[in-house]
């Protein structure tokens, strides 16, 4: 005799116990037996269950659907799948439950199996499923909407880039056209007024040929300035050949000539300390240049404009100052940017309004700095320190 273990279980217990709710009806719905688990689903009974028509634990809309497409379905096919439908428990509360159905023929009649499922879970699932496909749907638009904006936003940018090179371009080359053309004559000009000014001359032919060589220096200087304007606005550093030089000769031979193109100004140097720095002659004295020209137009002709050059230990310093009306403080901050041109001053040394830009861009093209302090009392200074590239020790 086998062991009680190895006995198959009841199948009565099986029905009985079965997690889904398992009903037997007749052909016309009669319930003839119905498990422990579709009672509890349905709050009635085992025992009040049987006799009922299943369709009496249907909705209205589950006994439409009940005649015109399950009770044909199951006469035609025999069966039944995967119906959705609400059952009115004991308490008048539906319930929604899935429904398999199949049709068995026995000797003692036809009879229908039912298998029906709760839908809670089922649905949670589905709703989950149905927002992750929701939010995968939204990810992926908004994914595609992205590299398409990616994609624009990089076309519209090698598009700039190409034009922003073509105006580079376009720009090198009138910078190169303005430097031959507009310099060369320029240079003529002083070489003319120069040649003119030797041997006899009447004193009006003396001051006539002054105001052509002021002119012509001042145009050159507008010059300079707009073509080093031009090539800072089109991405290129200001051109720099730091060598070493005698700051103070270099100092001395600008303010040599900034007297004979500002006549009527009182200019003197100041020179402190000697040595070799490494610094761009020529730039140096574009610098004092543009420091001086600013001076002439809006300081006091009457009063003196004084430079100094001063070489320590710590670098190189030069400072231009003139007395006049104090720059406003609301104009201190855009002093250096380019276009700025103070108010009043002398119309005819006025330039266009890039000296100061150019030496901001020289000086920081050495590494320095410059700065600027305005008062009634000690006048306007403009002061440019360069770092202590000396080639020995100041004297």
């Amino acid at each position: 005799m086998e062991p009680d273990s190895l006995l198959p279980p009841d199948p009565g217990a099986l029905f009985d116990g079965a997690p889904c709710g398992l009903v037997v009806t007749l052909a016309d719905g009669t319930i003839q037996k119905a498990n422990t688990t579709f009672s509890s689903l349905i709050g009635f009974r085992q025992e009040e269950l049987v006799g009922k028509r299943f369709q009496e634990l249907l909705t209205m809309g589950g006994r439409i659907f009940h005649q015109t497409h399950w009770a044909p379905l199951m006469q035609m096919q025999g069966s039944v799948a995967e119906v959705k439908l609400d059952l009115v428990r004991s308490d008048d509360s539906t319930i929604t439950m899935l429904l398999n159905g199949v049709r068995r023929e026995h000797k003692t009649g036809v009879f229908h199996e039912l298998a029906l499922f709760g839908t809670t879970d089922r649905d949670k699932y589905e709703k989950e499923l149905l927002k992750a496909r929701r939010l995968a749907e939204e990810s992926l638009a908004k994914k595609i909407e992205a590299e398409m904006s990616l994609q624009e936003a990089q076309e519209k940018l090698r598009v700039a880039y190409e034009a922003a090179q073509r105006r580079a371009l376009f720009a090198e080359q009138m910078i190169a056209i303005v430097s031959h053309d507009l310099k060369n004559p320029m240079t003529a000009i002083k070489m003319a007024s120069d040649f003119l000014s030797q041997g006899e001359r009447s004193p009006k032919d003396t001051k006539m040929i002054g105001h052509i060589r002021g002119s012509a220096d001042r145009a050159q200087r507008m010059i300079y300035d707009l073509l080093d304007f031009a090539l800072a606005r089109v991405g290129r550093r200001m051109a720099v050949t730091p060598k070493p030089v005698d700051l103070q000769r270099v100092a001395k031979r600008s303010i040599k000539e900034l007297r004979i193109t500002f006549p009527s100004a009182l200019l003197s140097l100041n020179a402190e300390g000697e040595g070799l720095v490494t610094l761009d002659a020529d730039r140096v004295q574009q610098v004092i240049g543009n420091l001086v020209a600013n001076a002439v137009a809006y300081g006091d002709r009457d009063r003196p404009i004084t430079v100094t050059s001063r070489i320590d230990e710590y670098g190189a310093r030069l400072s231009v100052q003139n007395f006049g009306n104090p720059i406003p403080s609301s104009t201190l901050a855009t002093l250096f940017e380019p276009m700025t041109r103070g108010v009043g001053g002398d119309s005819e040394a006025r330039s266009v309004g890039l000296g100061l830009f150019i030496v901001n861009e020289i000086v920081a093209a050495h590494d320095g700095s410059v700065s600027v302090a305005s008062t009634e009392e000690a006048g306007t200074i403009f002061t440019v320190e360069f770092p202590a590239f000396l080639d020995h020790p100041p004297v």
